[in-house]
């Protein structure tokens, strides 16, 4: 062998032990963080939260979409538990023949072939969230690989506890990962967390973009299962400042019980045109000149009744890539307006003068939402917040 093949397979070698190192080192950190918390959750409920489940070796990667023929609305004989149970999805082959097909670019083809598949199989369930007598349910969407913003969160304002005696619970919401070699290695560490806290609903699609949408039909569905007596739900992003005392104070005093939706109100948003934005929607898909207001979905608060009636309005309506958009749309078939909340900033906040800018904890203390923050921020501005912090009456938000 020549010196130069020598060196090549000492480099090879050398890699691999270094990629390997990089693994366990990480699973171990992973772990050790973990053990801090692993007397918070009972172990009793998880080998039955296993039941039903298949490993990601068994399922493989065929769980792109996954078809579920439903178009049936909510009613009074809702199911008893989560029903999808196969994984069965194929290409509506029809639409390649539509005229207009080649024109709206790979991601909406992709996209529009399977819009059909609407339903999945649960991989993480935990109907338990909803059997006390809970009064608000934190919902967060995350991934996989974002395991430090959701431990930022179970730390400051995801803490499952009572305040003013309303008791708080959380829940996260995740697809299935989609990066090849490490997706088994990312799943099992998912599986240790849920073992852990207890806190993952994952369903058996991969998370990605234009799959939110996905998401957010399979947690209506889901809450309309199982939360039927829960009155409130906080849903947003897992890089947000939420001040749950606010909340709670907020939704002790709002009166309208039966229609509430509130955030950052969203009333001229038009569709992106830009063939090349990750937010393009072609005119075939979306015709109007602006989407029907909505929330910002980086966080908002809902009534848990009319969560419901959006799970039967989301049956009505074929899945839309703007997951925001598609909770404009299904309240527009409920005739629902959403109401603008001035302390929900989900596109942050502007500042006339103040010597630490938007990082400014009085802000903070005096607001319910502020959209977005890295966890360290998260978890110091929570701890500076919820500290003995002198305010002067001054307001700096624009």
């Amino acid at each position: 062998m020549s010196l130069s093949g020598i060196r090549e397979k000492i480099y090879q070698n050398l890699r691999g032990l270094i990629l390997a190192v990089i693994l366990v080192v990480t699973v171990v950190i992973v772990q050790v963080t973990m053990l801090r918390y692993q007397n918070l959750v009972p172990e009793k409920n998880y080998q039955d939260r296993q039941k039903g489940s298949k490993s990601m070796s068994s399922r493989g990667r065929g769980a792109f979409w996954m078809e579920y023929d439903n178009g049936s609305h909510i009613d009074n004989s809702l199911v008893q538990g989560w029903d999808i149970t196969t994984v069965n999805c194929s290409a509506n082959s029809s639409m390649v023949s539509m005229p207009w097909f080649a024109g709206v670019g790979e991601r909406i083809q992709r996209f529009l072939l399977y819009r059909h598949c609407r339903y999945f199989p649960m991989i993480f369930n935990h109907p338990e969230k909803c059997r006390e007598d809970i009064y608000l349910l934190m919902v967060v969407k995350s991934v996989i690989t974002q395991y430090k913003r959701r431990e930022a969160i179970r730390r400051t304002w995801g803490q499952e506890k009572e305040i003013r005696g309303k008791k708080i619970r959380l829940v996260f919401l995740l697809g299935t990962d989609s990066k090849g070699e490490e997706q088994a290695h990312h799943q099992k560490l998912l599986e240790y967390e849920d073992r852990v806290f207890g806190d993952i609903l994952q369903w058996d699609f991969e998370d990605s973009f234009y799959n939110l949408t996905i998401k957010e039909v399979g947690f209506l569905k889901w809450f309309s299962i199982y939360c039927q007596s829960v009155p409130y739900i906080f849903k947003g992003d897992d890089d947000v400042f939420v001040n749950t005392v606010n909340v709670v104070e907020f939704l002790e005093s709002n009166k309208n019980t039966t229609d509430l939706i509130t955030g950052d109100v969203l009333t001229t948003s038009a569709p992106n045109r830009d063939r090349n934005s990750k937010y393009f929607i072609p005119e075939v898909m979306f015709s109007e000149t602006f989407y029907p207001p909505y929330v910002g979905g980086g966080g908002f608060l809902m009534g848990g009744p009319l969560a419901m009636r959006m799970y039967g309005a989301s049956n009505e309506l074929e899945i839309f890539p703007i997951d925001d958009a598609f909770i404009g749309l299904c309240l527009r078939v409920l005739q629902v307006s959403p109401k603008e909340h001035g302390g929900i900033k989900t596109l942050g906040i502007k500042v006339k003068s103040r010597r630490n800018g938007i990082k400014d904890p009085c802000l903070y203390r005096n607001l319910l939402l502020v959209h977005k923050l890295t966890p360290d921020e998260l978890i110091q501005m929570w701890e500076q917040v919820n500290s003995n912090l002198i305010c002067t009456q001054s307001k700096y938000i624009e």
